[in-house]
């Protein structure tokens, strides 16, 4: 069923009613069937047979949402530059939702009225670099299921990584390293040798001619450290393409200069779980395409 842009719709089920806005093509589906939908959509939730507030939430610039469950598990698709939350308290501008963000909830918050506050989990990040998909829900149950499936490494990312150099994809196609994080330069930077174990499957590589050498990398964490693929990437003599921080400087300004490439090319292209709620099994899967 196709949708105008200016076609608003309400969507029951159980617990909770949404408000969807509609302008971009995606695929739901909700309480068993099938939606398509065209234009960005635009999310608002309350009590069933309560009013339901029809402003939209105000997503960052570019943000899109690309799968919608009916417990109110969202996968959004965010363009590179744009923040998976506020750096600094009180700034949220530039990120996934312009809203205030609570650090210790790890939840945008929207008021309603003087005695209401509507809370948005983000349930995982993304560097504000990367481009493509991260998990959001606005059912507090959900929020710890999925936590708790990210912590039990049941949560499948798959990500591509254009880089330089070419893969042999001699022994194990399993990167497993130790990895730690500190503060430098008012930013985070990951270090290779100590810390917490960072796992990464090499799924694919394909080499593609041209100078300088590149190659275009499927890859899917285990583990979700920060930095985690750019720093293992570049250990193996495989630096993403626009890395300012373990990249080939060189090679960047090259590429930059050459092919237009100006970004960090990581992009995270399909993000699937399943979880259990009142006795039901669910899944929710969701795909993006790279847009380099």
């Amino acid at each position: 069923m196709m949708l105008s842009k200016t076609c608003t719709r309400k969507l029951l089920c159980a617990q909770v009613c949404y408000v969807l806005s509609v302008g971009r093509s995606i695929e739901m589906k909700l309480v068993g069937v099938k939606v398509e939908r065209r234009g960005p959509i635009i999310l608002g939730s309350c009590k069933v047979k309560e009013s339901v507030d029809e402003n939209a939430y105000p997503w960052g610039d570019g943000v899109q949402i690309a799968a919608l469950d009916e417990n109110g598990l969202i996968a959004v698709d965010k363009p590179a530059g744009i923040l998976s939350h506020p750096n600094r308290k009180g700034d949220a501008s530039g990120c996934l939702l312009n809203l205030p963000y609570d650090e210790e909830l790890q939840a945008f918050k929207l008021g309603r009225g003087s005695d209401a506050e509507e809370l948005v989990y983000l349930l995982n990040r993304l560097d504000s670099a990367t481009s493509g998909l991260l998990l959001m829900t606005v059912n507090e149950r959900l929020r710890d299921l999925i936590r708790d499936a990210f912590e039990k490494r049941r949560v499948r990312k798959v990500y591509e990584a254009l880089v330089f150099g070419t893969s042999r994809r001699e022994g194990s196609n399993l990167w497993k390293d130790r990895l730690s994080v500190s503060k430098s330069q008012g930013g985070l930077r990951a270090s290779l040798g100590s810390g917490v174990a960072a796992e990464t499957k090499l799924l694919s590589s394909q080499p593609i001619s041209g100078i300088p050498v590149m190659s275009l990398l499927t890859l899917s964490p285990q583990t979700g450290r920060t930095h985690q693929l750019r720093i293992q990437a570049s250990k193996r003599g495989l630096p993403i393409v626009g890395d300012r921080t373990y990249g080939n400087f060189a090679k960047n300004k090259h590429v930059a200069r050459s092919k237009g490439l100006k970004r960090l090319c990581l992009h995270c292209t399909e993000t699937s779980v399943e979880y259990v709620l009142g006795g039901k099994k669910f899944h929710l899967k969701a795909k993006s395409k790279r847009p380099f």
